[in-house]
Parts: structure tokens; sequence; C-alpha cells
């Protein structure tokens, strides 16, 4: 019998589609195109103690096959999400991650105590946004500190906990690991890319922050060798994302390990991207009468004496 179904640290989603931080907002917006019922869960918008306005325009930009943000983690406040954005979701029927961001390690841990309420299923610790001057950029680079942070929310964090880690490290096995370590209950990855795009003309950076993350297809061959990497590396269920754009990249990232996957930079270029994800996965299930989790790790590798890229 065909199933959709995936269970993450004791939480059942419907389906494996996550719609990703930051490029889904808390979901009003996309809520006038489709029913987000449909969708497995969504990860909030990263939220602060405080309000942030984010960096200064130019922020965003196209390049080859996905985009380039700078957006700093513009967001209104984990109050104001309490009181105006939490009511509305809890009328959703999908599992609401909470994403939460800091500066210090004390940060986080109000954070999660604030966000460790009724109507938010699961918490995302925020510790590798590359395109922040302080805070998690830097906690989230160094595995003890990883390990660090973890431990720390851990204690106060009443919700299944959740790691996203960035890829802009030697070897993100070694977070992974810190993270299990810390007592996550499950790892996301990857983070964007730290990348920098010029105008050749006035020989300026074109985003205001000079450097920002990479997201979309051009990241998806990172992604999914990290994905793989880390399912190897781990024993708590690893959430991939990076460049899914079809329902075919959800299974290539399922084989290589995912648990399940976050969807970003395709709902910037096409709004309706998730939902039509969700139902072509339905369909491929439905006609391979198959379990999706049956896909997860399910990886056959080739016999290579090579570790890396080999010329």
């Amino acid at each position: 019998m065909s199933n959709l179904k995936v269970n993450i640290a004791g939480v059942e989603f419907k389906n494996p589609i996550i719609t990703a931080s930051g490029t889904f907002g808390f979901g009003r917006e996309y809520s006038q195109y489709y029913d987000l019922s449909v969708l497995g869960g969504i990860s909030t918008k990263g939220m602060t103690l405080a309000e942030k306005a984010g960096n200064p325009s130019p922020r965003i930009t196209e390049i080859k096959s996905g985009m380039i943000n700078c957006v700093g983690l513009q967001n209104p406040g984990v109050d104001y999400f309490l009181k105006e954005h939490l009511p509305w979701l809890k009328t959703v029927d999908t599992k609401v991650i909470a994403n939460v961001a800091g500066s210090t390690i004390e940060d986080y841990i109000k954070m999660c105590e604030k966000v460790s309420v009724d109507g938010v299923d699961m918490v995302e610790l925020n510790i590798s946004c590359p395109n922040v001057h302080a805070g998690g950029a830097s906690l989230g680079v160094d595995p003890q500190n990883v390990e660090k942070v973890t431990r720390a929310v851990r204690d106060v964090c009443k919700k299944p906990l959740m790691v996203k880690l960035t890829p802009n490290v030697a070897r993100i096995t070694d977070n992974a690991k810190a993270a299990e370590a810390g007592g996550a209950d499950s790892v996301s990855l990857i983070n964007t890319l730290s990348g920098m795009v010029v105008n050749y003309k006035t020989r300026r950076p074109i985003l205001s922050n000079n450097h920002g993350g990479i997201s979309g297809p051009v990241c998806k061959p990172v992604a999914l060798k990290m994905v793989w990497d880390c399912y190897n590396a781990v024993k708590i269920p690893v959430v991939g994302m990076g460049g899914i754009m079809t329902y075919t990249d959800v299974l290539e990232f399922m084989i290589c390990g995912a648990s399940a996957v976050q969807i970003g930079a395709a709902n910037v270029f096409n709004p309706m991207a998730s939902y039509e994800i969700v139902k072509d996965l339905e369909r491929y299930v439905k006609e391979q009468d198959m379990d999706i989790n049956d896909l997860v790790g399910s990886l056959i590798a080739n016999n290579s004496s090579c570790t890396t890229s080999c010329h």
C-alpha cells in the first residue's frame, strides 16, 4: 500500500515536503495560491528575540541556476510571531517548525524557551546563516560550538530539536556528530553556500553586504553529497535541502538518506512549487505502490577507490 507519511523525532508529517525557512515567510502570502494543509510542514522565517530589519538593499539577485541573498534575518521578532502568526498557523493542518536564531548562546536559550508552546511541533536551530555579522554564523562553523549551543538549548527546549547545518565548513559530518552529541533529535542541511557576485563595470559587489548565501539548483550536487555523508555519520534523522525543484529531486535526496526535505528557492521562482511537488509525489508513490520511507538511504554506491573527485 502506498504511503507518504514520514516520522522525524516522533513528529508525524503527512508527507516529506516542508517549506524551508526564509523563502516562505510564515505562510500567509502563499495561502492565497493553495491550501497549505497539503504540505507536510512549514519551517518559519528565522526569528530572533527582537525585530530585525536585515541588511539594506540590494540584498537578493538571480545567478545562473539559482539566486544569492544577504537578507540578513529580517523578521518581526519572536513575540510578534507568537501573538500574530502562530494563532493563524494553528488553523492550518500542517506541522509547524519554529526556526530560531540569535547572536549568543543565551539568545538561543531564550528563543527556545519562548517557542516551546502549543502550536509549535518542532524547533529548528539556525546556527548556520552565512550573511549575518555575528552569532549563528560563527557558532555553526566550529563543532565544539555546535555541540555547546545544542546542549545548552536541549535543556530548555520542550519540543523535538532540529539543528540546521552550514555547508561552509571543512567536514560537515563533524558538525552533524556534534549536534547529535549535544542532544539534537535531527539535523537539516544544507543551508546556503557562501558566495559573491560582482558588477564588472563598477567593480563593486552587487549585494550590499558584499557576500551572501547561494541557493537553488546550483547547490544540489553539493547538498546530495553532504546529505549522504551525514546519513552515514549519525543515527538521528537527516532532513535534506539545497536546489530541490521537482519531485525527482526529492526522490534523489531521500535515496541519499534524507528522511524528509525542505523546499526553498523553488518557492521564490514558482509560488506553486511545493504544492506541485507534493501532488507529483502522491502520484508517483501511488503508481509505484510504495512506502516513501523505503527510499531513505537506499543509494547503491559504486565501488571505487576514489574518495573525492578523480582526474
